[in-house]
């Protein structure tokens, strides 16, 4: 960790000796030499940075240099705003000239070196542990290779798990028309999640319960958190928005909401990690206990007097999970230590079963440690063995959360250097909430963890450093898309409290819950969470990133002067995501440092034409505010990467207009380190925006909307010259204005997500050619020609979506082999669509199909019998005809189906979704009774968000 900041300042230091202002000569020598102590020193904190917990000698030397380097780190940037100042004043060489700025300079310079010397010569007391820890270094610095989903226990393809499961799928499907509940007990890291989330996740289950949810309950939940929580999953599940009045509602009416959802269903709720008897009380009554259905509660907890107390009844069961045996741990590990593929080496396996030994059959800290020792491969005998010695101590007495802490931060301080910040970055996130990929992935550049690399952006560089740490099993995939990119992520709990208690120890971050909290003065990062009272007197003089997390009844107004009227000139990061925030705070053009600005998901309108003094902005974040238009001086912003200005209103089904940009100043094009910009509108400036666009050639995701036929040619040209685009969408100005792309005669070979809504005369001869195109949507295009003889061969498509597509009668997926990869398939509102042909062998893949508003298709496509893939079927708004030949009671198309676990019909009736089972036809009637309040939907015609 401590290498990572010299790191970033070495950096830092490099630019400000090549700045164009020529310092005092004897002033420049002192920096240099500042540089060059400390690059002498980086090359010991690789391995001080490891042993400073065990060496608490060690650990003050380790605090020092980070403290200083944050020093000279704040100094250098301080240096800098001034001069940039005096720039702004045109008074920048009478400002060197002054005999008083040479002099603060100076004396600042003169105390920093001699704080690097002194730190320097305590240094070499520490030689001897340098030179015999030197040779764990090196496997300290070698990346993790792929451990295919070592996700902790969420997702690890546990040993010995088979007969728990087993046991508790019998009581779960047993036919008993009570409703029950059983409770899986044991200590933290024994795999009880893991074990409840295969049985949740079972097709089995689902399609046995027609209404199942999950809830995670934290320690610090409220009761009526929880209900609305359950609330909220419910609505979900069952297909119906959730109602505005639910945030408003009391306990008790939370309650009564539960009961009316689940009283006409067979459901499975699982709540997982209760701490509290309270929490089991505050939701037990909301449960119906209805003896027709066959219910059933899930818990799982450390506490066995919950366990006892929520097993009641007769036949309630109490499952208590043991550690694994010596067999299965052994299997457990050499499977994550040895990347599964190999088995332990003979001349290394007394070394590992001496430190399994100490893992006591817990599968927490066997994954945790399995993956440390996983990234020594090629590693010598002698630095296994002093692994060993060093777990020992900690491993020892496992059987208590401080033990299992301690285990686990072996994962922590085995991690890279260049890992460990964007690691503890995690800590300020509050605990449940998934965190989204890419808002990860520029914070962590806008601090300066990403080290640049040859022949990658910053952006892919972060996304191998999201990799090496879902591989080494600190960070699990929350979310994924159709495409299998990570779209958010989450952490453990248990490494989360680790994440925080470092963060705090090293003045890196701090989280505030609570008026009146105190944080050290030297703190880096703050994140607020539901408290913004009574902070301004608190010290953030080195504060670099404030991330804010308030619930909008908490957040009627934002001063940054009031809140912290001692300034924040340091500040890189500002994150007000979600606030209900209306005016843009007028003090962060102040910010001459700030490189991340997210007012996402606010009530935010307008942005000033001062923005323009933000020089060093990379990330503006407008998504889901109500901005329509920049000003023209966004063009100063010339480091600007991403530019994000967008949203989207959609209710039931998405219609045309539902997607909203904004207005582009003339000269966009200038902005060339631009990798992301949407949702440009085209129909200005006589189309120059258009070809302004053509000028961006750093540009991987580009989104347009309102484009108009005539700016064809010119928009064909500026797709050639993006040779480095992944993602493009078009939308057309309107439904019947023709998106003509036949211009393009090479189209970018890295493009993989195509999206266009418009009218086509014919389909784009290019995207035949697209190899690595995963995701196509195609909506409004009224083609005359069936479209999927240009797809099929398409090799890594997954994700295809048709709306309005096709005016003919017939569909024909042929040939065996076709779409060889496609996991999702979504035919919306093809109008004169009569039957769907599936030849035996196409889309072997296929896992979701989604059919909807197609009024002339009577019968299921013919050959879906064959898709022996297919988890899910869902038809929208589809006519009775079809759904009702799909009875399990007779329907001459049923057997067609038999094999998929799910598959569903739903209508839109009253402002909601009616969704029904196929097994259940007799719910129909009930469900459609039961749509009490009208509500309008935000549904889109996906089931995977792209």
């Amino acid at each position: 960790m401590a290498e990572s900041v010299v790191t970033y300042l070495l950096e830092n230091l490099s630019s400000q000796l090549q700045n164009e202002v020529q310092l005092q000569r004897t002033v420049r020598s002192e920096v240099q030499s500042i540089a060059d102590e400390l690059d002498l020193i980086k090359s010991f904190l690789r391995v001080a940075d490891a042993k400073e917990e065990n060496d608490a000698q060690l650990g003050v030397w380790v605090k020092l240099v980070r403290e200083l380097a944050n020093d000279i780190d704040d100094c250098l940037d301080d240096f800098g705003r001034r001069v940039n100042d005096n720039n702004h004043r045109h008074k920048l060489f009478r400002f060197l000239k002054t005999y008083k700025a040479r002099r603060r300079i100076a004396l600042d310079v003169q105390e920093i070196k001699s704080r690097v010397r002194n730190i320097s010569e305590g240094r070499q007391r520490y030689d001897v542990v340098f030179q015999h820890g030197s040779g764990s270094s090196g496997w300290v610095q070698r990346r993790v290779k792929s451990q295919g989903d070592a996700l902790l226990l969420e997702q690890a393809d546990l040993v010995g798990i088979s007969g728990p499961k087993g046991e508790m799928m019998e009581w779960l499907m047993r036919d008993d028309h009570k409703r029950h509940v059983v409770c899986v007990v044991g200590m933290g890291g024994l795999g009880k999640t893991t074990l409840v989330k295969q049985v949740y996740e079972d097709s089995k289950v689902k399609k046995r319960f027609k209404v199942h949810a999950w809830v995670t309950v934290s320690r610090s939940l409220k009761a009526k958190d929880l209900l609305r929580d359950v609330v909220k999953q419910v609505f979900r599940v069952i297909r119906k928005p959730v109602p505005l009045e639910v945030d408003n509602m009391s306990g008790d009416e939370l309650k009564e909401c539960i009961k009316d959802l689940l009283r006409q269903s067979r459901y499975l709720i699982v709540l997982d990690d209760v701490w509290h008897v309270k929490a089991w009380d505050s939701i037990k009554l909301a449960l119906p206990r209805s003896e027709k259905f066959g219910s059933r509660v899930v818990i799982t907890t450390r506490n066995a007097e919950i366990a006892c107390m929520a097993c009641e009844e007769d036949q309630d069961w109490v499952f208590n999970l043991e550690p694994l045996g010596e067999r299965e741990s052994w299997e457990l590990f050499v499977r994550k230590a040895f990347k599964g593929d190999k088995a332990c080496p003979s001349y290394l396996e007394e070394t590992c079963r001496c430190v399994l030994k100490r893992c006591g059959g817990l599968p927490l800290a066997i994954v945790a440690v399995g993956a440390a020792l996983g990234a020594k491969d090629g590693a010598s005998k002698d630095e296994w063995d002093v692994l060993c010695r060093s777990i020992g101590p900690e491993i020892e007495e496992n059987y208590n959360l401080d033990s299992l802490k301690k285990v686990l931060s072996l994962s922590f301080n085995d991690l890279p250097f260049y890992l460990k910040a964007c690691f503890l970055y995690l800590s300020l996130f509050p605990p449940l909430q998934n965190v989204q990929m890419m808002r990860l992935i520029r914070l962590w550049i806008a601090e300066g963890f990403v080290i640049e690399r040859e022949g990658k952006t910053l952006e892919e560089v972060a996304e191998g450093y999201l990799k090496e740490l879902l591989d080494r099993g600190l960070i699990q995939a929350a979310e994924t898309t159709s495409d299998g990119r990570i779209k958010s992520c989450r952490t453990h709990d248990l490494l989360r409290e680790i994440a925080i208690s470092k963060a705090k120890h090293q003045d890196f971050a701090e989280i505030v819950k609570e008026q009146g909290v105190m944080w050290s003065d030297k703190v880096r990062r703050l994140s607020v969470v539901n408290t913004l009272k009574n902070e301004q007197n608190k010290s953030v003089a080195k504060l670099r990133s404030l991330l804010v997390f308030i619930e909008e009844d908490l957040f009627t107004e934002f001063s940054l002067s009031t809140l912290f009227p001692r300034g924040l000139r340091l500040l890189k990061v500002l994150d007000l995501q979600g606030t209900s925030l209306e005016t843009f705070p007028s003090e962060i053009v102040k910010l001459f440092h700030l490189r991340y600005l997210s007012l996402r998901d606010t009530k935010v309108k307008d942005i000033p034409s001062s923005i323009k003094k933000l020089q060093n902005l990379e990330t503006l974040d407008l998504k889901k505010t109500y901005v329509t238009e920049l000003p023209v001086e966004i063009l100063n912003l010339k480091k600007l990467r991403h530019l994000l200005v967008y949203r989207y209103e959609i209710e039931s089904y998405p219609h045309f207009d539902s997607k909203y940009g904004f207005k582009a100043p003339l000269g966009i094009g200038s902005l060339q380190s631009l990798q992301k910009l949407c949702f440009v509108e085209a129909n200005q400036d006589n189309g120059a925006i258009i070809l302004e666009v053509g000028k961006m050639s750093q540009l991987r995701r580009l989104g347009i909307i309102k484009f108009r036929e005539k700016d064809g040619i010119a928009l064909c040209s500026s797709i050639e010259k993006l040779t480095k685009l992944r993602s493009l969408s078009i939308t057309s100005e309107d439904k019947d204005n023709i998106i003509d792309l036949q211009y393009v005669s090479a189209a970018p070979e890295s493009l993989q997500r195509l999206f266009l809504a418009g009218r086509l005369e014919e389909l784009p001869h290019w995207i035949s050619s697209l190899q690595n195109l995963a995701i196509l949507f195609l909506k409004w295009s009224r083609l005359k020609e069936d479209p999927l003889v240009h797809l099929q061969e398409l090799p890594n498509l997954v994700h295809l979506e048709f709306l309005q597509v096709y005016d003919g009668e017939n569909l024909h997926f042929q040939g065996k082999g076709g779409f060889p990869k496609l996991k999702l398939l979504g035919l919306d509102k093809l109008d004169r669509l009569q039957s769907v042909t599936m030849d035996n062998g196409v889309m072997p893949c296929l896992e979701k199909l989604v059919i909807q508003r197609c009024k002339l298709l009577k019968n299921v496509p013919t050959g879906i019998e064959h898709l022996i893939k297919l988890k899910a079927i869902e038809f929208f708004d589809m006519p009775d005809e079809l759904i009702m030949k799909l009875r399990p009671d007779g329907g001459e198309d049923y057997r067609k189906v038999a094999h998929v676990p799910a598959v569903y019909s739903s209508y839109w009736i009253n402002g909601g979704w009616d969704v029904y089972s196929i097994e259940r036809f007799s719910e129909k009637e009930n469900s459609q009774q039961g749509t009490g309040t009208a509500v309008r939907s935000n549904r889109r015609s996906t089931l995977w968000k792209v």
